[in-house]
C-alpha cells in the first residue's frame, strides 16, 4: 500500500510534534500537580492548565503554516470562544479552504498526572461546510508520552487511501514505520472490551449493561474465572488506538445515551473532536458506528454528545450488536 498523502499532512504532523515537544518538556519542569491546575470551563469541557500549553501552540502555528487570505482556515476546538475561529483572522468564513477540527490533548486527565500517554487529534474537511465527522478527509493522530517513555506513535490516513504509521524516538529523533492491525479474534473470551464509564453519575446503568452483555455472549461467570476484561482509557483517540493496535476487541462509549436523562443536563461526553480521528480506524479495518449501527455523521462542533461503538472486525461485530441493542432498547435507550 502507497503512504496516503494530502497537501496538509505535513504541516499538520509539524503542528503535533511541536505541542508534543511543548507538553513534554512542561511536564518535565512542571512540580507534580501543578500542570491539574484549572486554568478555565468552557461549554465543552474544563481546560487544564496542560491543555492551554498545547492551545497557545495551535491557531499561531496553523496560521503560520496553513492559513492564507486566499484560503482561510476554520479551526474548531474547546476552549476557542464560541467553539471556532477563522484564520487569518478577519476572513471571511464562506471563504474557507478548510475546515479543521482538533484536540490538541485527547487524554489530558492521564497525562497530567503521568499516568497514561495522551494524543494530539486532527481531522480535516474541504471547504467551509457545515461538516459531519463523515466529511473528513484527512485525520492525523499523534502520542503525547510520558516524561519516562522515550517513543510514541503518529498515524494518519486519507480517505479511501488507506492509513500509516510509524514509530518516534524522542531522545534520537529517528522514526520507523510500524504496521498496526486490528485484532482478528472471533470472540471477546480472554480479551478486551469495554463500556466506557470513566465518570460517577451513571456507572451503576453502564455496568449494568456491560454485565447483560457478557451474560449473553460468554454465559454467566465461572468460579474463579475471568470471562473477559476491560481498560477505562480516559480518551476516546487512546481507544481507537488501541483497536487498531490490536489491543481490544470492541469499545462502546454510551454515555451520551444515559447521561441525556440526567436532571440538570448531561455531564462530561465524548464529542465530535474526541472522535475527529475515526477515519484511521475505519481506514485500518476496524467497524465504528453510533448506537443505531451507522457511521458517524455527529457535526463538527464542541458541544453536541457522541454515542460511538468500535468493533475490531466484523465477526465480533455480529457477536456482540445484537445483544448490545437488545439490552439498549430494554432501557429505552434506543428506539
Amino acid at each position: 500500500m502507497t503512504t496516503p498523502g494530502h497537501p496538509l499532512l505535513a504541516p499538520i504532523q509539524a503542528i503535533h510534534r511541536s505541542i508534543r515537544q511543548r507538553v513534554v518538556e512542561a511536564s518535565e519542569r512542571a512540580v507534580a500537580g501543578a500542570l491539574s491546575d484549572v486554568a478555565r470551563d468552557t461549554e465543552g469541557d474544563t481546560i487544564y492548565a496542560i491543555d492551554a500549553i498545547a492551545e497557545h501552540a495551535l491557531a499561531d502555528e496553523i496560521e503560520r503554516t496553513i492559513a492564507t487570505p486566499d484560503a482561510p482556515v476554520v479551526l474548531i476546538a474547546e476552549g476557542l470562544e464560541g467553539g471556532e475561529i477563522v484564520l487569518p483572522a478577519g476572513a471571511d468564513r464562506r471563504r474557507a479552504r478548510w475546515v479543521l477540527i482538533v484536540d490538541p490533548i485527547d487524554g489530558t486527565r492521564g497525562v497530567m498526572y503521568q499516568k497514561r500517554p495522551a494524543w494530539i487529534l486532527t481531522g480535516v474537511a474541504a471547504g467551509p461546510g457545515p461538516h459531519t465527522l463523515a466529511d473528513i478527509e484527512l485525520a492525523v493522530q499523534t502520542e503525547i508520552p510520558l516524561v519516562k517513555q522515550h517513543l510514541s506513535d503518529d498515524l494518519w490516513a486519507v480517505r479511501g487511501q488507506g492509513a500509516a504509521a510509524c514509530r518516534t524516538n524522542r531522545l534520537t529523533g529517528e522514526r520507523a514505520p510500524i504496521a498496526l492491525r486490528p485484532s482478528s479474534a472471533t470472540t471477546v473470551a480472554h480479551g478486551f472490551a469495554t463500556i466506557a464509564r470513566f465518570f460517577p453519575g451513571n456507572r451503576a446503568e453502564l455496568a449494568a449493561i456491560d454485565d447483560e452483555l457478557a451474560a449473553a455472549v460468554l454465559g454467566p461467570p465461572q468460579p474463579g474465572k475471568a470471562q473477559w476484561f476491560e481498560d477505562q482509557y480516559i480518551s476516546s483517540g487512546g481507544q481507537l488506538y488501541e483497536l487498531v493496535a490490536g489491543h481490544d476487541r470492541v469499545v462502546a462509549d454510551l454515555r451520551a445515551l444515559v447521561e441525556r436523562h440526567r436532571p440538570g443536563g448531561p455531564a462530561l461526553c465524548c464529542h465530535p473532536y474526541d472522535l475527529c480521528t475515526e477515519l484511521i480506524a475505519r481506514e485500518l479495518g476496524v467497524l465504528v458506528t453510533d448506537e443505531h449501527g451507522r457511521p458517524l455523521s455527529a457535526p463538527l462542533d464542541v458541544t453536541s454528545d457522541v454515542s460511538w461503538i468500535g468493533y475490531a472486525n466484523g465477526a465480533l461485530r455480529e457477536l456482540i450488536e445484537p445483544p448490545l441493542t437488545a439490552a439498549l432498547r430494554r432501557r429505552g435507550l434506543v428506539a
